[in-house]
């Protein structure tokens, strides 16, 4: 027997609301509550799904769940958000039917997860492929950049949506995704400029700041410092759990995903940068003549900034913020604006313009998800709106959202009962009218025409003379006092006089979901949203490609002098067009309830979620969808569930399903009144038959789980007996064989034990014998060694004899040969053992000198003058040379590892050395200083282009140099430039030549010998360069540019060598006159810098600061 699952198998307290027995509001509360603490977070009423946010992960949301409710029933399994969202794609994909999935609840019910779980979820079902892919992230990365731009931490939620969301999900025949559009509503944009306590603004503003480059912030010209923004509140800027800067980052990778090029980006983190910037902007009044206060911008950094943003001139702008210029026909008039009323304008450009932004984003998206194909599609639309809201404060927001959720209510009845009466038509049941409480009348004395309240509004805030909250709470009680969902103190029904709940700024409507208080203040200004003219004008005059778009209006050659509509008349219509649309598609609910304000996992307040089912009307739901048969089941499924019940239809029933359900329900005497025959289902009415069947079910489950147990159980004994039986007689056939084996082993064993002895008793005889043999043999052959021995060492001795006198002899002869040897060395000996000794010692004390300097050797650094003592004095020159031998050798070595670039420099310092050591008191500050060259960056530096193709010639030094002029003493500042064959002098901030001079004219170069960096060039006398006289000059690398003219003019060998002066006074040729430059020691009151004056015509004198 196949097992099938079913919504009714392991239920934790009751899985469809519809089926609860008893009904009331504490059972409905009990039973979430129940189901709460099991983790069973979804609950049906019929095809409602009730969801209550567990505020931690539950391992609910799996791939493996995803396949587990993939092409299931709906009631198949225990309640899930997959099987609603399974249903709506299946009847989209199968059926042809649009969908549409409404999701509401409060901020903080998981409104926006429960829309990422259906979209999930419908990507995850539907078909694969590149493009498919493509399109299935898009429409998924679409949620990180509105949520970003869109959503918020509150009190009530972290990630609050402050704005109403509308998706078109569009499908092809074969239900794969083409693409999507995105509707928005009432985006809370007050928030930009004010958020309450204990919340924050928008998500954007901190991830910006948070997660944005260093190099990207100085373009956008802010800081990572919260606390420098007004329109950032600081006590919740930073939330647990919510890593701004990684958002950022994922933001910026779900904009690339989408679609937006990167200076579409740019633009917009500029808008946003621009919304921070505009909060910092502060008045101060300023009196005019006339005795009226003028608005004037305290500090105009932030102004400025901010107009370097957007391309608009600080002017244009800073008088949009002090005047407001009012054009009627032909006239207009200029007014000034004080400190309140240019906060108020500053305040409207910030929330206009982010909530315009937020229109192009949604826009944008739109333009890159919508679907290319031209033919008809399918739709699913997924709603996420605000739910009912009741604070102890209720402004116009609250009206606005609260009519919103009247008009779904109304559609959620129409619809509801609609499909009751079709379903019904459907399988041919009679059709009963349910009474239902209809809310039409809140609707309409909201949205009439003429007397609805939005329309009273909009005349209010249209009408001339003086218009206050208060002048429209005076039109409502005159007009709507009658009216029975509706209270004010103020108005003609005298019931209200004495309700001190009742404040007399106040009025309040009885909604479906509750009566809800409205504070009046405020009302007519959220209406009008006005914003000046002159600040949509001087949006449009910027330079910025964005803001052009985001102001249409402030186009002067397009100037409409209508005044725009209100935000009710705007919100009343995007609604009208909501619910049109809705109307057209096959609705599926999806009810998000918040158990606790504290944000935390396991924590049921009944009173919050009591408060929240009033207002979401689910008990109204459940009433609605119990007026006329409780529950609903084909046949075929019924059967299969309840056909162990009746002994005819178990265990088969062969003939058609819907007779073998009604033999049954006849069997099991279900009255006739309690039950409905239709085409394909059969109806219940009262969910108690239904909990008698599965009560009967749930007995006949057991009796027949007890015979099969017995059944099991028998054939298990049996199994087990014959098992035993079959292993006995294997086991004595195996002990059998052993026995026998054992037995042949034995005798085996014994007959091998009487051969082994027997064969052993022959062997010992044989060896015996063999033993006798060979011992016999062994005697005769060691008498014969013996006898053999003895006859050689006779001989030997003989012999030995033998030779001992030979030697004696020998030994003789020697000695006495030695003896008359001696005698005659002896008298040479004496005169020569001294010198021998001598040299001996000496080459000991030299051996030793050479093995101690081996160990004591000095390092390889050619300026370590470390160099081991002198043991003796005969050794002092030896000592010296080997020293001077090593430290050539080791600078030879040293010398081998420079590159040639590394050995020029070090010739240029030598040089430098030999010119300038002990000369010039400048040179020791220079040794420790490297030799640059082009300190101009010359080739490499655009400013000096056109200066470095003039030189044709590379340039070996670049420096800029003071030419110091005989009139008054003061430098000029001049780019030196020195090549191959000529030095060039040009104008730093033009770089034009001034004078060109070519190596050979050079003749001299006059220096003093102090601390100063004074030169002059001497040209030889009669040359075309020589015509101006010579140079004098003064650079801080006086040392190289010297060194590097003394080096060239002396590598060229048609060229003298430059001839360097070093003195303290020379004389320098100026035109046709001779100038003496003395140089003296200043004084203190001539600080510590050069200075150079002029005493008369021919003397210049240079005071040079005295060195410490």
């Amino acid at each position: 027997m196949e097992v099938k699952t079913s919504l009714l198998d392991n239920m934790i307290g009751v899985g469809d609301m519809v089926l609860l027995e008893p009904l009331s509001e504490d059972s409905f509360l009990e039973n979430l509550r129940n189901r709460f603490d099991h983790n069973e977070i979804y609950t049906y009423i019929g095809s409602v799904v009730i969801s209550v946010n567990p505020y931690r992960s539950l391992p609910i949301f799996t791939p493996e769940k995803v396949e587990e409710y993939r092409n299931r029933n709906f009631y198949e399994l225990s309640p899930h958000i997959y099987a609603l969202a399974d249903e709506a794609y299946r009847s989209l994909r199968d059926q042809d039917k649009d969908q549409c999935i409404l999701i509401t609840g409060e901020s903080g019910a998981g409104k926006t997860e429960a829309s990422k779980l259906v979209m999930s979820y419908v990507a995850a079902v539907c078909g694969k492929g590149q493009e498919v892919n493509k399109v299935k992230e898009q429409l998924l990365q679409s949620n990180p950049v509105l949520e970003a731009f869109g959503n918020a931490k509150t009190v009530r939620n972290d990630n609050s949506s402050r704005f109403g969301k509308y998706m078109d999900i569009e499908f092809d025949f074969k239900g794969d995704p083409l693409g999507g559009v995105i509707s928005n509503y009432l985006l809370e944009k007050s928030r930009v400029v004010k958020q309450p306590r204990g919340e924050r603004n928008f998500h954007i503003f901190y991830q910006l700041l948070s997660g944005a480059s260093e190099d990207t912030l100085k373009k956008l010209k802010l800081g990572r410092d919260f606390s420098k923004y007004n329109y950032l509140s600081l006590d919740s800027a930073t939330v647990n759990g919510l890593d701004d800067a990684a958002n950022f980052r994922t933001v910026r990778n779900a904009m690339q995903i989408v679609g937006f090029m990167e200076d579409e980006v740019q633009s917009v983190l500029e808008l946003v940068a621009a919304v921070l910037k505009l909060g910092n902007i502060e008045f101060k009044p300023e009196s005019r003549c006339n005795g009226f206060d003028e608005s004037r911008v305290k500090d105009k950094n932030d102004l400025k900034e901010m107009c370097e943003l957007l391309g608009i001139e600080q002017s244009v702008l800073e008088r949009a913020f002090s005047y407001r210029t009012v054009e009627a026909k032909m006239e207009k008039v200029s007014t000034t604006l004080n400190v309140a009323q240019a906060y108020y304008a500053r305040d409207a450009l910030a929330k206009n313009l982010y909530s315009r932004l937020f229109s192009w984003l949604v826009t944008r998206i739109n333009e890159s998800i919508k679907a290319q194909a031209k033919t008809r599609h399918k739709v699913m639309g997924v709603l996420d709106i605000y739910g009912f809201e009741i604070f102890e404060d209720n402004s116009f927001e609250q009206f606005i959202i609260n009519y919103c959720n009247e008009k779904l209510q109304q559609i959620f009845i129409e619809l509801t009962l609609r499909e009751e009466q079709e379903e019904y038509v459907r399988e041919g049941i009679e059709w009963t009218n349910i009474e239902y409480f209809n809310n039409a009348i809140i609707c309409d004395l909201i949205e009439n025409n003429q007397n609805g309240i939005l329309a009273m509004l909009d005349e209010e805030c249209l009408r001339p003379g003086t218009v206050t909250d208060d002048t429209f709470l005076d039109k409502l009680n005159t007009v709507c006092a009658e009216h029975q969902h509706f209270e004010s103190r103020l108005s003609k029904n005298s019931k209200f006089l004495t309700d001190h709940s009742l404040p007399h700024s106040c009025f309040r409507i009885q909604h479906y979901a509750g009566k809800v208080l409205y504070r009046v203040e405020g009302f007519v200004d959220k209406n009008n949203d006005l914003l000046y003219r002159d600040l949509s004008q001087a949006m449009y005059k910027a330079n910025h490609s964005l803001i052009k778009q985001l102001f249409p209006e402030g186009n002067p050659a397009k100037v409409n002098l209508k005044r725009p509509p209100t935000a009710g008349f705007q919100f009343k219509a995007s609604v009208g067009t909501l619910m049109r649309n809705l109307q057209t598609k096959n609705p599926n609910y999806i009810r998000c309830i918040k158990p606790n304000d504290k944000k935390a996992a396991h924590i049921f307040t009944e009173s919050l979620v009591r408060h929240q089912v009033r207002y979401l009307g689910l008990m109204e739901n459940v009433r609605v969808r119990r007026a006329g048969y409780a529950f609903r089941q084909p046949y075929e499924p019924c059967l299969e569930r309840y056909k162990m019940l009746c002994k005819q239809t178990w265990p088969h029933w062969r003939g058609p399903a819907r007779e073998g359900v009604e033999v049954l329900m006849a069997d099991l005497q279900v009255p006739a009144e309690e039950l409905s025959y239709g085409r394909s289902k059969i109806f219940i009415r009262n969910p108690r038959t239904l909990f008698f069947l599965e009560e009967r079910r749930r007995q006949c489950l057991q009796d027949l789980a007890t015979l099969i147990q017995k059944i099991y159980r028998g054939w298990k004994c049996r199994t087990q007996f014959l098992l035993l039986k079959k292993s006995q007689v294997v086991v004595a056939a195996w002990y059998r064989r052993f026995a026998q084996q054992k037995k042949y082993q034995k005798i085996k064993s014994a007959t091998i034990m009487v051969q082994s002895f027997t064969r052993g008793w022959k062997a010992r005889k044989l060896l015996r014998e063999l033993k006798y043999q060979k011992r016999c043999e062994e005697a005769v052959t060691t008498i014969a060694a013996f006898w053999h021995g003895t006859q050689a060492r006779r001989e030997l001795r003989q012999l030995k004899e033998e030779a001992r006198n030979k030697h004696a002899v020998s030994v003789i002869w020697a000695g006495w040969q030695g003896t008359k040897v001696r005698r005659e060395y002896r008298k040479f000996f004496r005169a020569n053992a001294g010198r021998k000794i001598y040299d001996f010692t000496i080459q000991r004390i030299m051996q030793k000198y050479f093995l101690g300097l081996k160990k004591n050797m000095p390092s390889m650094s050619p300026i370590d003058k470390n160099w081991p003592a002198r043991p003796y004095l005969f050794l002092d020159g030896a000592h010296r040379e080997l020293r001077r031998i090593f430290h050539h050798w080791r600078c030879k070595k040293y010398r081998s590892q420079f590159t040639e670039e590394k050995k020029a420099v070090y010739e240029e310092k030598l040089e430098a050395s030999e010119i300038f050591k002990d000369k010039k008191a400048l040179y020791p500050s220079s040794v420790s200083q490297p030799f640059k060259g082009d300190y101009l960056e010359i080739s490499k530096n655009p400013k000096y282009q056109k200066l470095h193709s003039a030189v044709d010639e590379k340039v070996l030094l670049a420096d800029v140099v003071n030419k110091i002029n005989r009139a008054n003493g003061k430098g000029a500042a001049r780019i030196f430039l020195l090549t191959k064959n000529s030095f060039v002098l040009a104008d730093q901030k033009t770089g034009q030549v001034k004078a060109s001079v070519p190596l050979p004219d050079l003749t001299s170069v006059s220096v003093s010998t102090q601390s100063d960096g004074f030169f002059a060039l001497k040209l030889k006398e009669g040359s075309a360069s020589a015509a101006k006289g010579d140079f004098l000059l003064s650079s801080e690398h006086l040392i190289e540019i010297i060194t590097k003219l003394h080096r060239t003019g002396g590598t060229s060998a048609d060229r003298e060598q430059l001839n360097i002066d070093i003195s303290d006074e020379f004389l320098v040729q100026f035109k046709q006159d001779k100038v003496c430059v003395k140089f003296i020691q200043g004084g203190p009151k001539n600080g510590n810098s050069v200075s150079c004056k002029r005493k008369n015509n021919r003397l210049l004198e240079v005071s040079v600061p005295t060195t410490a």
